[in-house]
């Protein structure tokens, strides 16, 4: 029989609610790494409160999957939102989502007297594929600056796998590229502990940040710490601000924003992370030789190879591995990499997809003296065959994938880190051949060896079996289960959403475009061919959010085609959310009436219901079918 609950905990069971991660002043809160993000607004506001500064809040972004359900998590919280003054505002798409985030930064502009706030902090988030679509806003917006009291984080949700994209992507790069310092939070608590550091070193340095998420860590849910005062924030006192501050002003010309941003700002950003350690050692030695750094779910999965290995943290200090996290992948500090280097004979980076880390540790040790700079590694090992004992790296051999150590492409795992990593032990002479560790090791390697020989003879048995693996196909009544198909004889082009699965299915549809391009690869197809004309699917939610251009370009170019805009009145593939925001939706007859106006040379609504249009203020030569 079990024993009865303590009187405290029986109380805290009869008060929980749902709500709690959002109503709860401090304490714990059971949430999602997506439910983690609608709290930490709130927490920068009560943060804000308790400095005695009355800020606001702005979230906005596009539906996507991996942060589909972000903005039905958003709605549902929107009490508890409105009541810590946080506006949540859906984007027509990524970049008009961007656009008005950075107008929240802009208010300084407006008439004197008008300020309701002393600043507004913003949010904006959307997938990879989103993020690259902002590239011109964030470098705008990033130039120009944050407020004081503001601050702007831009979320991008990355899919390493192309699990649920066309493409694989991540978004260091582009971020990198942008000029915004890059978060990478690996766990559900970093989201809120590194969110609050993303906003102010935004406030401090001027610069937005962007933070990088990922499924495996932004859809796991955790109890995390929910305490407004939890994260202690320090201001950098070795870094001196240049004269008129490194803030948003106007007038701003191009060229003296981009000198703030380079002489200045980056470094702010830079003193930030160095006083507030967000790059830190986990485990360390007082003579440690091998070096391993990772952040997100790499460092995860580095803890993880390291206990497949048999490696707790009392027998790395023992043999002398050292771990380094890091919480800002770009730019990373240089001071604190310098004391994770130093006294190291060789280091490993662990790093999803393409290097970020990797290419900046070895620019920051290039100089030091031959004797004390550790050798670097990370997607490559230096090979039998490298001359002399060295390796350049990825574009010194011709064939470098012969030394791959650590994929670039789709992402890495606990397995193949831990390989990675026990190659390297005994080539350092760390676990050498017959000593226990090296026996211990080689024990945990068979076991996973073994798991995947089980699951590649799995694989053989059932390749031939039609229930091995089912195709994704359409929900049952959707109208694309007949939409897609095209007359005999002819073909379609595909784009993003539901109709993208035609590609694999009996509907002569081949190819297919980024979003907002559908049908357009025609007009570069057409002057070449004898083939008279194309079908192009395109679907109501990619219509709303970027493809009506796609459709004012074949017309531009006179190109003959067919758009078939196929509607269910919902963004279907990532959520559900109705298109637009108006209560109505984005009805059939909208989309009529702008096809119209752009020109188009015949329209006509097709349905298996066709009654429902008796009545409707049609437009003349509209043919209901």
């Amino acid at each position: 029989m079990n024993a009865p609950l303590p009187a405290h905990v029986r109380r805290a069971l009869d008060t929980v609610t749902l709500d709690d991660k959002y109503a709860l002043a401090s304490g714990q809160a059971f949430m999602s790494g997506v439910q983690a993000l609608v709290r930490l607004p709130m927490l920068q506001r009560q943060r804000d409160a308790a400095a005695g500064r009355n800020t606001a809040g702005f979230i906005s972004g596009y539906r996507g999957s991996p942060l589909g359900t972000y903005d039905q998590a958003l709605w549902k919280a929107k009490p508890h939102l409105q009541a810590q003054h946080i506006v949540f505002q859906p984007g027509v798409n990524e970049e008009l989502a961007a656009t008005a985030v950075w107008g929240t930064q802009q208010l300084g502009f407006a008439p004197p007297g008008s300020h309701r706030f002393d600043g507004v902090f913003g949010l904006w988030y959307g997938k990879g594929p989103g993020a690259d679509r902002c590239a011109d806003v964030f470098k705008h917006a990033n130039l120009a600056g944050t407020t004081p009291w503001g601050g702007v984080i831009a979320v991008a949700g990355d899919d390493h796998v192309a699990k649920s994209s066309t493409a694989a992507h991540q978004s260091d790069h582009l971020f990198k590229a942008c000029g915004l310092p890059v978060f990478f939070p690996a766990n559900v608590q970093e989201i809120l502990d590194l969110g609050i550091h993303a906003w102010a070193l935004s406030r401090y340095a001027g610069v937005w940040s962007g933070m990088k998420t990922i499924q495996e860590i932004v859809e796991s849910s955790a109890t995390v710490q929910i305490d407004p005062g939890r994260v202690r924030i320090l201001i950098p006192e070795d870094f001196q601000m240049p004269p008129g501050g490194v803030h948003i002003r106007w007038p701003d010309a191009p060229l003296d924003q981009e000198a703030r941003l380079y002489d200045c700002k980056w470094y702010a950003a830079l003193a930030y992370v160095r006083a507030n350690r967000l790059n830190r050692n986990v485990i360390e030695g007082p003579a440690d030789v091998f070096g391993l750094i990772a952040s997100g779910k790499a460092y995860n999965d580095t803890r993880q190879a390291l206990l497949d290995l048999g490696l707790d943290e009392s027998t790395c200090r023992r043999l002398g591995i050292r771990l380094h996290k890091v919480g800002v992948v770009w730019p990373l500090e240089a001071q604190l990499t310098r004391e994770f280097a130093q006294g190291l004979r060789e280091i490993l980076v662990v790093e999803e997809k393409r290097q970020v880390i990797e290419y900046q540790l070895k620019e920051e040790l290039y100089n030091w003296r031959s004797d004390v700079r550790p050798n670097v590694l990370g997607k490559f090992d230096e090979g039998d065959d490298a001359a002399g004992g060295h390796f350049g790296g990825e574009w010194s051999l011709p064939n470098p994938t012969s030394h791959t150590l650590l994929r670039a492409n789709a992402d890495l795992s606990p397995a193949l880190i831990a390989r990675a990593i026990a190659r390297r032990l005994k080539k350092l002479g760390l676990a050498r051949e017959g000593s226990d560790t090296a026996a211990r090791m080689d024990a945990h390697l068979a076991v996973l060896d073994a798991k995947e020989r089980a699951m590649h003879a799995l694989d053989l048995r059932t390749s031939g079996s039609k229930a091995a693996e089912r195709q994704p196909w359409f929900c049952a009544g959707c109208p694309h289960n007949t939409s897609t198909r095209v007359p005999e004889g002819s073909r379609a082009m595909a784009g993003i959403g539901c109709h993208y699965m035609a590609l694999w299915m009996d509907r002569s549809t081949l190819g297919f475009t980024q979003m907002g391009g559908e049908g357009v690869p025609w007009v570069g197809q057409q002057p070449f061919t004898t083939e008279p004309h194309v079908f192009a699917n395109l679907g109501d939610g990619t219509y709303f959010h970027s493809g009506i251009l796609a459709i004012r370009q074949a017309i531009a170019a006179g190109v003959n085609i067919t758009y078939k805009i196929l509607y269910n009145d919902a963004v279907a593939m990532t959520g559900g959310q109705q298109i637009g925001e108006r209560p109505e939706g984005h009805s059939v007859l909208q989309i009529m009436n702008s096809l119209l106006s752009e020109g188009v040379a015949r329209l006509v609504i097709v349905s298996d219901q066709p009654e429902k249009y008796r009545g409707a203020a049609l437009a003349q030569g509209v043919a209901v079918l």
